[in-house]
């Protein structure tokens, strides 16, 4: 373990510094804490603040009454590494947790009703109930949406709603119902599965209440000035496309400073709207009741916030790195059936790489309380990234009249799927317009986005 290396950071989601045990129960919350959600190292001996190292005269023992009060505080049983790093002319001990396999880990002075804490930030928070189940049901490899609801039957199910939302993709099949983990067998019986009745059933709300969309269009860039607010309370599938076109419906711009005149661009990438808005729908811990998830529109930036933190083990330096973990089985396996998950694991990925290539810094990715929150911004960081071909259909669609594929390919030089592909690119990253009645429509037309 390098020392010099973790002191370079700041405390966060799987760091802690602590002076000295003076504080037990602190340290104990941290432990359960690092070990309920994604791991982490303590150092004792660190200044929390000023990082500044004060170390310990005592390692030996110091080392010796930590392992004691680690296994005498916390159930289940829990054996961290602890390690004595030497500085300058003292030590200090690391504690090194790693996410347990037997959560939920509370302190015993409190019990499993109070004494259950997960990490926020920098910070730990006492998990609530549902926090708490929601570590069983990992503990235990389950899904919530994958979970049976017996108090009702197949009826509830909405099949005409569930085949006409799938027509664009395949026909769907009564059998398919329990392939997509849509219903269940319970004690015999088909009943459907909380991933079912979210996705089709025909009373959703009643049973999950705050499974809807709330956006709003705000004035500045704070919530003190309200434009448009929307409450989008349709199925999942088709919530996605009304919270995409909600954003697109105030065609968010913004500002260019140039030498001469000021000139206003919409800057959101299509592409990268939608892998925020589906991430959030697929993601979203839909056993957490009182908020639903959230799109904020702002002069500078779009917020779209689920509930939920991050599933346990992952933390958003993971996410940055391409690791992905599934919180909702059912709703992710009818997403990606219906092509809105591409592949696995990829649509954080996607949006970084779409925001850089439109010129935008990329997303921010953070836990708040218990929500997760992607930021968008809008205001270019740098020129947007084209290359020979990309910058020669744009040069090709600057007379505004709009052209087909079929034009722009004899145009660049390009095979028809090979300009495609390009458009399809360009459209994601909001440099160009797609105009039909479907992605399918041969009489589609492209356009350039900018308008200044």
């Amino acid at each position: 373990m390098d020392l010099v290396e973790l002191l370079k950071r700041t405390e966060g989601k799987t760091l802690e510094f602590k002076r000295d045990l003076s504080s037990p129960e602190g340290l104990l919350r941290s432990v359960a804490a690092f070990a309920n959600t994604a791991g982490g190292t303590l150092l004792i001996g660190v200044e929390d603040k000023s990082r500044h190292v004060r170390g310990s005269k005592d390692p030996l023992a110091l080392e010796e009454q930590l392992a004691n009060l680690i296994s005498d505080s916390i159930a289940p049983r829990l054996v961290p590494d602890l390690e004595i790093l030497p500085w300058r002319r003292t030590y200090v001990v690391a504690v090194q947790i790693y996410p347990g396999p037997s959560r939920p880990y509370y302190l015993k002075s409190k019990g499993l009703d109070d004494g259950v804490y997960v990490r926020v930030g920098s910070t730990n928070r006492r998990a609530d109930r549902e926090l708490v189940e929601e570590m069983r049901r990992f503990a235990r490899g389950e899904a919530y949406d994958e979970q049976a609801m017996p108090e009702l039957d197949s009826e509830a199910i909405d099949f005409r709603v569930a085949s006409e939302l799938f027509a664009p993709a395949r026909k769907l099949k009564r059998a398919d119902m329990e392939t997509l983990r849509l219903l269940t067998i319970h004690q015999g019986c088909k009943i459907p599965t909380v991933g079912g009745v979210l996705l089709f059933g025909k009373e959703r709300e009643r049973y999950f209440p705050d499974a809807w969309i709330q956006a709003g269009r705000f004035q500045g860039t704070n919530r003190t000035r309200i434009a448009d607010t929307a409450e989008i309370h349709s199925h999942p599938v088709q919530a996605v496309e009304e919270a995409v076109a909600f954003v697109e419906k105030h065609n968010l711009r913004a500002a260019e400073i140039g030498t001469v005149r000021r000139k206003d661009r919409w800057m959101l990438p299509p592409a990268a709207v939608r892998e925020a808005v589906i991430n959030a729908v697929v993601h979203a811990d839909y056993a957490q009741r009182g908020a639903p998830i959230r799109l904020a529109i702002f002069d500078d930036r779009l917020e779209i916030e689920n509930p939920g933190l991050l599933p346990f083990g992952l933390t958003v330096d993971d996410l940055h790195q391409g690791v992905s973990r599934l919180r909702n089985r059912v709703i992710g396996r009818v997403f990606h059936e219906l092509g809105l998950i591409e592949q696995w694991g990829s649509g954080i990925q996607r949006m970084k790489t779409v925001c850089r290539e439109a010129g935008l810094p990329e997303p921010l990715l953070e836990e708040i309380g218990t929500r997760f929150r992607v930021t968008i911004y809008t205001i270019r960081k740098y020129t947007p990234n084209v290359d020979a071909i990309d910058q020669a259909i744009l040069e090709t669609l600057a007379n505004g009249k709009g052209l087909s594929t079929q034009e722009i390919s004899t145009r660049i030089q390009r095979s028809p799927r090979a300009t495609r592909t390009r458009l399809m690119n360009l459209v994601g990253r909001g440099l160009i317009r797609e105009v039909g009645t479907s992605p399918q429509d041969p009489k589609r037309r492209y356009f350039l986005a900018a308008k200044g």
